[in-house]
């Protein structure tokens, strides 16, 4: 089935001519104009440019006489986070105050897979200034799990991730400072998202931007539905930097060391997530791998040396405040919030928004604290590196439990720092599905490799889709009893049931 595809595997059919670039494209923009008015992760289409786009590909493809010239991508469509620029297409970040900005031109990674072929379906929301965990804002509104409606869908790459995992678009283009990209991979799609090593994909033309130090804390990167697209988007992104990148299948998984941190450490993760981390490791361990726990005290202050680093890397100009208000000073968050909350005004800005940069300000007021983290996080990075080296993954959580429902992020704002302590650490890490749990909702892990040892983790992926299963589509939710969609999975029953049953067999 086309929606079930990988990229790849389009592409090849596509060049021959099993398919055209038309019937491809065409049947992804049926599936989200199925989905998307209840999921509300596209928030502007290209629908007749791309249809347009896959009819010039056709004409290509019937004048070329050696397909496998034509690029990577040839034919396929995808969707784009809107924090990307893109022509003519809109890049507001969820702020009222950009919502009339449109792309001049192609951001760096939008060039580069336009020009490999793919074709743009539409561009996707993400919470305000793409610096939430939950996808909504002024602009735009709510995103909503294509699993669960009632349930968040990650952020800030969540309107990817909807997409992707209704089976509507094959791959899409993402970003990651704190998990924005493994978040939503893990929420709500079920699918496969990786966040490279510093500077492996050039960020240009994304905004919000990143300056100095904080370039290496914030990763372009695929959200897709197969693990076979992974090792080839990366390639391509990274450009003049794929030299960087090693191949996945020179990865001999029976050498790795499989390492997991001591459960006590860090967020406390729920039974879904520590099962799925089981089932992770066995299933790598099944393979020859070698498998440590170890216990790395400093994840403790996780939350703190993240953002003692990113406060350390940034200058006033450049924070979060200042994109919101102007200008960097506490006044303007707390000036926010107190008319909200005292006088009833409507902000257009978002309450975890206005708390993030009221929260921003902390650790400049505590310059001598956040040295002290800043310390600290320099002593964990060197205990990773160490613990790492050339031949060991870790596995951890992306999150302490499945998607939570829409609104409780505001209550848990700190749960986020499994991932955001991998990009503080400047560790490379692939989001990877481990199928549903007892209520259809994807459970995840997530693999970290060493700064340049990218092929790892996504020879991990390989290896834990092929183990598992990799990407389950939406069966116990509305979206299999919508007549308009073409997605289905078969034995929906029987794939529950085993569901149950390898949970049961995990708690005993």
């Amino acid at each position: 089935m086309l929606l079930k595809q990988s990229a790849i595997s389009l592409a090849a059919d596509i060049k021959a001519k099993k398919i055209s670039s038309r019937a491809v494209v065409e049947a992804h923009i049926a599936q989200v104009k199925c989905v998307n008015p209840r999921l509300n992760a596209i928030i502007y289409d290209r629908f007749a440019l791309a249809l347009r786009e896959a009819d010039q590909a056709d004409a290509v493809l019937a004048q070329t006489q050696d397909p496998s010239t034509l690029p990577l991508l040839f034919g396929v469509p995808c969707t784009i986070k809107d924090t990307f620029e893109f022509e003519g297409m809109p890049q507001a970040v969820g702020m009222v105050s950009r919502k009339d900005i449109f792309g001049q031109q192609d951001a760096y990674a939008v060039k580069v897979l336009r020009q490999a072929g793919a074709i743009p379906l539409g561009v996707t929301n993400t919470p305000e200034l793409a610096m939430w965990y939950e996808t909504y804002n002024r602009v735009y509104g709510r995103s909503k799990n294509a699993y669960d409606r009632g349930r968040i869908t990650g952020g800030s790459s969540g309107g990817e991730g909807a997409i992707v995992g209704a089976g509507a678009s094959p791959f899409g283009l993402g970003s990651d400072v704190a998990g924005s990209i493994r978040m939503p991979a893990f929420f709500i799609n079920g699918v496969f998202g990786h966040k490279g090593s510093p500077l492996l994909i050039a960020n240009d033309g994304h905004f919000p931007s990143a300056h100095g130090q904080t370039l290496n804390y914030l990763s372009s990167g695929p959200l897709c539905r197969k693990a076979e697209d992974l090792e080839p988007l990366v390639r391509l992104l990274a450009g003049k930097n794929s030299h960087k990148l090693k191949s996945v299948k020179d990865v001999n998984i029976s050498k790795l060391r499989v390492i997991t941190i001591a459960p006590e450490r860090g967020p406390k993760a729920t039974f879904d997530i520590l099962d799925a981390q089981q089932r992770a490791v066995e299933a790598l361990v099944a393979q020859g791998a070698s498998h440590i726990t170890v216990d790395l005290p400093l994840v403790d202050e996780a939350f703190m040396i993240w953002s003692s680093l990113l406060a350390d890397s940034s200058t006033p100009e450049h924070s979060f405040t200042a994109m919101l208000f102007g200008e960097y000073h506490v006044k303007h968050p707390v000036k926010a919030l107190l008319n909200m909350a005292v006088k009833g005004k409507k902000s257009p800005h978002t309450l975890p928004l206005l708390v993030l940069t009221l929260l921003e300000q902390f650790p400049n007021l505590a310059t001598g604290s956040r040295k002290h983290f800043v310390e600290k996080g320099h002593q964990l990075k060197q205990q990773l590196n160490d613990l790492l080296a050339d031949d060991g993954v870790l596995i951890m959580p992306v999150f302490p439990e499945v998607a939570p429902r829409h609104g409780a992020p505001i209550f848990k704002p700190f749960d986020f720092v499994d991932c955001a302590i991998v990009n503080a650490m400047e560790l490379p890490a692939t989001a990877i599905p481990m199928g549903l749990n007892e209520k259809g909702l994807p459970t995840g892990i997530q693999v970290v490799a060493n700064q340049d040892n990218d092929h790892l983790s996504l020879a991990c992926a390989v290896a834990l889709e092929q183990a598992t299963g990799g990407w389950i589509p939406p069966w116990q939710s509305w979206l299999a009893d919508l007549p308009n969609s073409a997605l289905t999975v078969d034995n929906a029953q029987s794939v529950k049931n085993s569901v149950k049953s390898r949970n049961r067999q995990s708690k005993k």
